[in-house]
């Protein structure tokens, strides 16, 4: 490309898609798995940890994690996703962005951890949501469920339905069985036996 007469070299994020995809999303989640003692967000111990965020919030994770997200929202024919902060939010403002390049319409929105106590006091963060809206929740690990449970409780407390949340690891821990209880089916990328 030439922009005043001086060559600029183009440079193209390209990567196969599919599997090879998906692949190249769990070599950078591998990477950040680190073994220890840590006390999860659930109040569990546990002996590895993954940081979903420091992949979300980069450029080449932000667009795999979007990318692989995506397929799995337009098969459930979702018109909004969200999900508890902090782990939601990288993730639905690259959905939101790749929605768009993709001309797919969509809501994104984010379940803050309490009510705001100024301006609005909203604990939903985004666009308004109608019942008519196909609602999938989204975050990057998900243990027990806890906060995935708690995001659905504040939405269906409003009329809302949801009825899918999609991870992009479940460490397989009760997540799944939880969310079944209040009939919430859980998708997940890939679980702790996938990256261990």
């Amino acid at each position: 490309m030439a922009i005043h007469g001086i060559r600029i070299a183009e440079t193209r994020f390209r990567l196969p898609p599919g599997p090879q995809m998906k692949n190249k999303l769990k070599k950078l989640l591998m990477r950040v798995l680190v073994k220890g003692d840590f006390i999860l967000t659930s109040g569990k111990r546990s002996a590895f940890y993954i940081n979903g965020r420091s992949i979300t919030l980069t450029p080449e994770g932000a667009y795999l994690s979007a990318n692989l997200l995506m397929e799995i929202l337009k098969k459930h024919k979702a018109t909004a996703v969200g999900g508890p902060t902090v782990g939601a939010d990288p993730i639905v403002g690259a959905l939101s962005y790749f929605a768009h390049t993709k001309q797919y319409s969509l809501k994104t929105f984010i379940v803050r951890k309490s009510q705001k106590s100024h301006g609005d006091k909203k604990l939903l963060e985004g666009p308004e949501l109608y019942e008519k809206d196909k609602i999938i929740l989204v975050d990057d690990t998900t243990t027990t469920g806890k906060s995935l449970i708690e995001s659905a409780q504040i939405l269906r407390a409003r009329g809302l339905k949801v009825s899918e949340a999609v991870v992009l690891v479940d460490r397989e821990e009760g997540a799944k069985e939880n969310l079944q209880k209040i009939d919430i089916k859980l998708i997940s990328l890939f679980t702790a036996k996938d990256l261990l």
